[in-house]
């Protein structure tokens, strides 16, 4: 890795760039939690091949599309509908914050904690 340097006053100071942060949502931060608390080979193994934000990155967006897929699917299989919410909120809270733990859970023991 070469370095180039920038001249300030008297001394040559290098020109150096923070490594972007990476665009990580819940599950890429739970993920990151886990390993790092309970999979020590792994978290440091990434960190050592620089590949710990790009591990999560893919984790958090595939958690994501599986979680909408999970949603979209127990959406239909129990009848959830606009209609549904339009006659009856109560119910359709009750059912959707249901699909939601449902697709929740199956999200982390599928991804997350493994």
């Amino acid at each position: 890795m070469k370095l180039e340097y920038r001249k300030c006053g008297d001394y040559f100071i290098p020109n150096l760039e923070l490594p972007s942060k990476p665009a990580i949502g819940k599950y890429g931060k739970l993920r990151h939690g886990y390993i790092r608390n309970h999979i020590e080979p792994l978290f440091t193994a990434l960190m050592i091949q620089d590949k710990l934000n790009s591990h999560l990155e893919e984790i958090d967006r595939s958690a994501r599309e599986m979680y909408d897929c999970l949603m979209k699917q127990f959406k239909q299989q129990y009848g959830i509908t606009e209609k549904l919410k339009a006659e009856n909120q109560m119910l359709w809270v009750h059912m959707m914050n249901e699909i939601h733990q449902m697709a929740e859970e199956i999200v982390l023991e599928e991804l997350i904690y493994i």
